[in-house]
């Protein structure tokens, strides 16, 4: 991408606060998750968006998981998320916890009771959404909003002590009940919950709310620029209240459109259900929208990071379609990705007039794209071959280059062929295709003067490797699964992942895990974690040219 893009809205603002000395010119940003599922290609966004800002004005980034909800959060999610983020290519300035600071968000509960600010409410969770009213009524108080505040501070320290059951009692901000916000009618602070934190133990039975522990652990950590996505927008009123009735550090909040991407969901609440219903592997399936998903799959750190930068960072929510994404990985894997040969739906070809029982080798460039060719490998030749049955059509077409009876083509890195027969079975289907070889033909020494149109790839039967190819393709039929009439998961993609063994070259057992190559004319794809030297195992990470244009 150009060095000499326009500034986005987010650089906008933090230069203007650099020029005008706020924070003493200082930036801090920092990345938030919750620790309660694997991040997906939106976080990438996120991440390369606080890392990239505080990178490009010499500041900072912590990385602060919000873990205020013990039920959901594990540190496998935790582990998970660090994993992820350093494989990005970031690294931060500091690791915080929510939990850390539940001691001194306490704090800042008691000093809102007691400035009359926050109340002990036994309402149930239903009573509460029916006393806030309506986007055109007012809310309406109950009795326990005008509790003493000896009362509050009684009541909110038994809830701390576990004298109550979950969902007993709430505390809430008294704030206005007649706020056009309906997040400002009195929001919750404080819930019950007798379950045991992954950080704190047995320690506390009371969490904080989202909305009350983010801004103040903002605040603590004097972040200047506290960066969400749009669905927060109307949370600020809360995060700024407060902020300014505890009279801590003003960190402030910015908003910019979330990544919606199309053929594919970016709930982590749908994506775990994937997990738990079985319709995917793991969170590490290839073909889900996680980081260690594509991680899995093939996709490298430069790629996302590309995406990221092309998408921008905007106002307004929109759709951004997957293939861009496809196109930034062609683009990087194309200058970096070995080539090797891989045939994945072999037939055997007969080279009638090369001798048995010899064996040559010749040498192909790793890539061609590459200054150099970033070395090679030998690739061993002998009379039989497995070559793509797509490659031979008994009635071939004018403009077929490649082989039927009578046609000739070249063999990728060896020689050019020409077919001379072929066998059928009692089904009617090729089983062999017999050609001859030209023996002056030979890659990089061609005395033949022949030329062909065609070239295809090819594997020495004899030193063939067998390998399982995963062909994965995108998880949803649909643009947009989560805007359908029904369940999403009636839009899965029942082709999204096909099966097949392939012949490959012999070299590829070589090849080190999560290592790309380019199988020559079909694709690039991936070693997957669980290939081992007796069974090598493949995922396409996608194919050289977008398939779904048409569609």
């Amino acid at each position: 991408m150009s060095e000499e893009r326009s500034l986005n809205f987010l650089e906008e603002i933090v230069e203007e606060d650099i020029s005008a000395g706020k924070h003493d010119g200082r930036v801090l940003t920092r990345f938030p998750p919750e620790p309660n599922g694997y991040l997906h290609i939106g976080h990438a966004k996120s991440i390369c968006l606080n890392f990239g800002l505080a990178k490009k004005y010499n500041g900072k980034t912590n990385l602060r998981f919000d873990d205020t909800n013990p039920v959901t959060e594990d540190t496998e999610y935790v582990d998970s998320i660090k994993q992820d983020v350093k494989w990005l290519g970031f690294d931060w300035a500091n690791e915080f916890y929510a939990s850390d600071y539940f001691d001194q968000i306490y704090g800042f509960a008691v000093k809102l009771i007691e400035a009359g600010l926050a109340y002990v409410d036994d309402s149930t969770a239903e009573e509460i959404a029916a006393q806030k009213g309506t986007p055109t009524e007012p809310g309406t108080g109950n009795e326990y909003r005008n509790r003493s505040v000896e009362e509050n501070l009684r009541l909110f320290t038994e809830m701390k002590e576990g004298k109550y059951p979950d969902g007993a009692k709430v505390l809430r901000a008294k704030v206005d009940l007649a706020s056009p916000n309906m997040l400002m009618r009195d929001p919750l602070m404080y819930r019950i919950k007798h379950a045991h934190h992954h950080r704190t133990g047995d320690k506390w039975c009371i969490y904080p709310m989202y909305d009350f522990a983010h801004g103040q652990s903002d605040s603590i950590e004097e972040i200047t620029h506290s960066i969400c996505t749009l669905e927060f927008v109307s949370h600020r009123d809360m995060y700024e209240w407060f902020i300014e009735k505890l009279g801590i550090f003003e960190s402030h909040q910015y908003e910019f459109a979330r990544l919606n991407m199309t053929y594919t969901v970016m709930s982590k609440r749908k994506l775990l259900q994937l997990v738990k219903e079985n319709h995917v592997e793991d969170w590490d399936d290839p073909r889900m929208p996680t980081i260690s998903g594509l991680r899995r799959r093939g996709y490298t750190p430069h790629s996302i990071r590309e995406f990221c930068e092309r998408i921008g960072v905007a106002k307004r929510e929109n759709m951004i379609d997957v293939s861009l994404l496809e196109f930034c990985i062609r683009e990087d894997l194309n200058k970096t990705a070995w080539r090797r040969m891989a045939v994945l739906d072999p037939v055997k070809c007969i080279i009638t007039n090369f001798p048995e029982g010899v064996e040559e080798m010749h040498f192909g460039e790793n890539n061609p794209e590459a200054e150099g060719g970033d070395g090679g490998r030998d690739i061993p030749f002998s009379r039989e071959i497995w070559i793509e049955r797509e490659d031979f059509m008994e009635e071939a077409p004018k403009k077929f280059f490649r082989l039927g009876p009578g046609l000739m083509v070249r063999l990728k890195n060896a020689y050019i062929i020409k077919c001379d027969d072929f066998v059928k079975d009692a089904g009617g289907n090729i089983t062999e295709i017999h050609c001859s070889y030209i023996p002056e033909s030979r890659s990089g020494s061609d005395t033949s003067g022949i030329h062909v149109k065609g070239t295809i790839h090819w594997v020495s039967v004899a030193h063939a490797k067998t390998a399982e190819v995963r062909l994965y393709d995108r998880l949803f039929k649909v643009e947009d699964p989560s805007n359908e009439d029904g369940d999403f998961k009636e839009y899965l993609n029942p082709d999204s992942l096909k099966v097949i063994n392939a012949f490959v070259e012999p070299d590829m057992v070589t090849l080190p895990t999560g290592k790309t190559v380019q199988f020559i004319r079909k694709g690039y794809f991936c070693l997957d974690k669980t290939s081992t030297a007796d069974k090598l195992v493949f995922n396409r990470t996608v194919t050289l040219k977008d398939g779904w244009v048409k569609k």
